[in-house]
């Protein structure tokens, strides 16, 4: 299905000559958490904020807050990641589209993208959720990919789930098999295993190995 499907044209962006208070009153109906406004010309300007607009003289037009507008968007072009990104980086829950010469055509809603994401492979497909680390220097994808085929895995997802200057963590969705194998094998291309969602025979026999010991060293 094209994303283009879920543009949303109901509520249409105000005009910069418009009272504060038009925008206030929409704030008040509306859970969005910002609202898009237009020139004169019809061009899109950017967004107002709720908490912005509830600070605003409700008897002064919209233009002379125009400090306070957000200058984000996203084309009717662009891929539902980067979409999805766009709403990560301004914590907003609708994001306005704009054709490839600058027309306001409508916007997305959050939970609209995320239903998206949802049902990828990713989350719909079974399978197992491995969490590894290593040196931001040393890990490679292509090696990664294939430790996991070499053992007979399948990978359906992977993305970088935290890093820093050192060390980076990398989420993996997994298919087609256990991952004990996987786990050991990353293990021995010195990845550290953060947390795997099936169990870890390496640990378990850690665990018994441990357990053993003290049983021997209280007798």
């Amino acid at each position: 299905m094209r994303l283009s499907e879920y543009i949303i044209n109901d509520v249409k962006p105000l005009n910069i000559n418009s009272k504060a208070s038009e925008l206030q009153h929409l704030f008040n109906q509306l859970t969005f958490s910002h609202i898009p406004v237009k020139d004169d010309n019809g061009t899109y300007v950017g967004c107002f904020s709720e908490t912005d607009a509830h600070c605003f003289d409700g008897e002064k037009p919209l233009k002379e807050y125009l400090y306070a507008v957000e200058d984000f968007y996203v084309r009717d072009s662009t891929v539902w990641l980067d979409i999805l990104e766009e709403f990560a980086v301004h914590s907003n829950n609708i994001m306005p589209v704009l054709d490839a010469k600058n027309r306001y055509l409508g916007y997305y809603e959050l939970n609209d993208v995320i239903s998206l994401f949802s049902e990828s492979p990713f989350f719909s497909e079974a399978g197992g959720i491995l969490v590894i680390e290593k040196g931001i220097n040393d890990y490679s994808f292509s090696e990664i990919s294939q430790i996991v085929e070499s053992n007979d895995g399948k990978l359906l997802g992977a993305f970088v789930s935290k890093m820093n200057s050192d060390l980076i963590q990398i989420t993996l969705k997994i298919g087609n098999t256990g991952l004990n194998e996987i786990i050991q094998t990353f293990r021995r291309y010195s990845y550290n295993i953060i947390s795997g969602h099936e169990e870890d025979g390496y640990l378990e026999t850690l665990k018994e190995r441990s357990n053993y010991l003290k049983r021997y060293l209280n007798i």
